[in-house]
């Protein structure tokens, strides 16, 4: 730390200087973050102090949480489902497997996921000292649903099913692997970290919600296609009961009880969230989802043109390449397999899917 300060023109110049060796979002086609609303900018900035963590101080902003569970449990088809915001999909998955945890208590516990999971169940199993079975994955980069049945035994506590995978962008059978967690008496968590926010707005979407008898939780990000500010997911439960499992006393909060697993939590991107989807609506967010579509599509129908097959057909806005490189200046991914990922997140407009694919096509050339 400085002996004295610098001046506000100082420092302001010196962050914006590091501001700007930031990569743009412009170029960025690898993230499923984005550029978020600007009334989720301006809200957050109206509850940026508020402590979630403390709700009986901030009572105001606690009943935006509780309608930000309420709108999100509306959509997938739950309306009495329990919850709250988290930092994101990774504190979600923990949590559900916090409560898979506690509910079934064995000696070796063990979790059944795709081998297509997302990291923070690795971190999760390594957190909660449990082992990892994986499902092998079909022809479609999805779980395969002839394989889950061997791998569950006495020990096993916790199925989990993705929608909108992270790489393949692809729903596993849910409906299939909740009759079979449900047939062996299992908690059953749905990461739809991604696809929460995107499957309800497509027609003919394959059915991945609470819709689903025997989905136990699933977890969904606003700060994803939600378009909120950086960082807020949801954590939900069918049975709102579930969430005591989790708490501990707060002896000097406002509440004696919690069951988040952060303390301080601020209000600023939860406000912001909720300010987004009820000023999108369902048709605002249908019309949003429905661009990213068409946007996706025709990304596949010029990368094939050229001759770089989609991987796998994307049942959300994340498409896979095989393709060898990407041109200079294009941020893109990489799968565990090998194949260009590309999500076509709401900046990524059009024109930008034309200019990518136009530097595809010179390297073609």
């Amino acid at each position: 730390m400085r002996e004295t300060g610098c001046t506000e023109e100082d420092l302001l110049s010196f962050l914006a200087d590091t501001q700007a060796k930031d990569t743009p979002y412009d170029r960025i086609l690898s993230s499923m973050c984005t550029r978020p609303h600007p009334l989720a900018v301006r809200v957050h900035t109206m509850f940026m102090d508020t402590n979630l963590g403390d709700p009986g101080l901030f009572q105001g902003t606690a009943s935006l949480e509780q309608r930000l569970v309420k709108v999100l449990g509306m959509l997938l088809h739950c309306r009495e489902a329990g919850g709250y915001a988290t930092s994101g999909g990774t504190e979600s998955n923990i949590q559900a497997l916090r409560i898979a945890r506690k509910l079934r208590k064995v000696t070796n516990p063990n979790i059944i996921i795709p081998a297509s999971a997302h990291f923070s169940f690795e971190k999760a199993c390594d957190m909660l000292c449990l082992e990892a079975r994986d499902i092998p994955l079909d022809d479609h980069y999805r779980a395969d649903i002839d394989r889950v049945e061997r791998l569950i035994d006495q020990q096993t506590i916790c199925m989990v099913g993705i929608a909108g995978s992270t790489e393949y962008g692809v729903v596993d059978p849910l409906e299939e692997m909740a009759a079979i967690a449900d047939s062996h008496g299992i908690f059953f968590h749905v990461d739809a970290a991604f696809g929460g926010l995107v499957l309800p707005f497509i027609d003919g979407a394959p059915p991945f919600d609470f819709a689903i008898e025997g989905v136990s939780s699933i977890s969904v990000d606003p700060h994803k296609m939600g378009m909120s500010t950086i960082p807020v997911g949801c954590f939900l439960v069918r049975d709102p009961a579930a969430l005591g499992l989790l708490n501990i006393p707060t002896p000097y909060l406002t509440v004696k009880q919690g069951y988040t697993l952060s303390g301080t939590r601020s209000g600023g991107a939860v406000a912001g969230a909720l300010a987004v989807l009820e000023y999108f609506g369902r048709e605002g967010m249908k019309a949003l989802v429905s661009g990213c579509m068409r946007n996706t599509r025709r990304l596949i129908d010029g990368m094939e043109t050229f001759g770089y097959p989609v991987v796998v057909q994307p049942q959300v806005n994340v498409a896979t390449f095989r393709c060898p490189a990407a041109p200079a200046g294009w941020h893109v991914s990489w799968t565990r397999h090998g194949h260009m990922r590309i999500v076509c997140m709401p900046h990524v407009h059009r024109d930008t899917i034309e200019a990518f694919l136009k530097d595809i096509g010179d390297i073609c050339a």
